[in-house]
């Protein structure tokens, strides 16, 4: 495919937006559709078992409402838990987004990596077979951080970061036994390299940061082929809640180019969406 493309970026929140700004650099005239489940967000506390039977379910129906030509799971906790169903029930290609174990594990020259997700990421068995099986040899310094989803909402939503908030957050990860010889650490959350200049004024010097959002864009080119369309693109943005949670984010999808607050996609808001969704399909 190579005309001008209609992409689907889907996450429990705003996160996304990291994998998001990677995919319109090489893309910069594609039709980006922010679907954000802020019903059911943050996925990082849910049981497995309500995201397998969420995600698909809720991504078949935006398919059948946006048509896209690509749908991308930015979101590592929803990729390494239902991304097989999901594939499984679309039509549409699925790219998902999943923690870069495989090449921190190829960089590091210590054999020391460091894991940096949210708690229930960096724990699932789903994160247990990519350390197995991309870094073995290696050891793995795993951190899980609730508080930096929090920091980089923020941060999106114009406030200032402080350098000590930060240093906070990361300190016991920095603590562990043998990081002070990681040499290559992850950021496996979709929200944490929102925080990327902050995370890395923060750690020990020589410590490379990396994250699956420029791999994912490489993925969608690869599926998609050279862009040839033109024109202004024509973002949305949708949720699964009233927005009114979301609201301190505007600022950061306008600068991207989304429609104001006011004309946010209203199709989805309320609760019991996936229902009505499923409703709407059937009709």
């Amino acid at each position: 495919m190579s005309s001008r493309a209609k992409i689907l970026i889907f996450d429990s929140g705003v996160g996304g937006l990291s994998v998001a700004d990677e995919i319109v650099k090489k893309r910069p005239h594609a039709d980006i559709i922010y679907a954000a489940d802020s019903e059911f967000l943050p996925y990082g506390m849910r049981a497995d078992a309500e995201l397998k039977a969420r995600v698909p379910a809720l991504l078949q129906a935006l398919e059948d409402r946006y048509r896209p030509d690509l749908v991308v799971i930015a979101c590592n906790t929803a990729s390494t838990i239902a991304l097989p169903e999901t594939r499984a029930l679309l039509t549409t290609p699925v790219v998902g987004a999943v923690p870069a174990i495989k090449p921190a594990a190829s960089l590091s020259q210590n054999r020391v990596i460091g894991f940096l997700g949210t708690p229930r990421t960096v724990e699932r068995e789903y994160s247990d077979a990519l350390i197995r099986d991309f870094a073995n040899g290696c050891t793995v310094i795993r951190f899980g951080s609730s508080t930096l989803v929090d920091l980089a909402e923020r941060k999106l939503a114009g406030e200032p970061i402080a350098y000590s908030a930060v240093a906070g957050a990361l300190a016991p990860m920095f603590a562990k036994p043998d990081a002070d010889r990681m040499d290559v650490a992850v950021l496996a959350c979709t929200h944490f390299p929102l925080l990327r200049a902050e995370v890395e004024a923060a750690s020990p010097p020589g410590l490379t940061w990396i994250d699956s959002g420029e791999a994912v864009a490489r993925r969608v080119l690869s599926v998609l082929g050279q862009e040839c369309g033109a024109g202004e693109p024509r973002p949305v943005a949708v949720f699964t809640t009233a927005p009114g949670k979301l609201r301190p984010a505007a600022p950061a999808f306008i600068e991207r180019g989304f429609p104001g607050f006011e004309d946010w996609d209203s199709l989805l808001m309320g609760k019991g969406a996936v229902e009505r969704l499923r409703a709407e399909r059937r009709a």
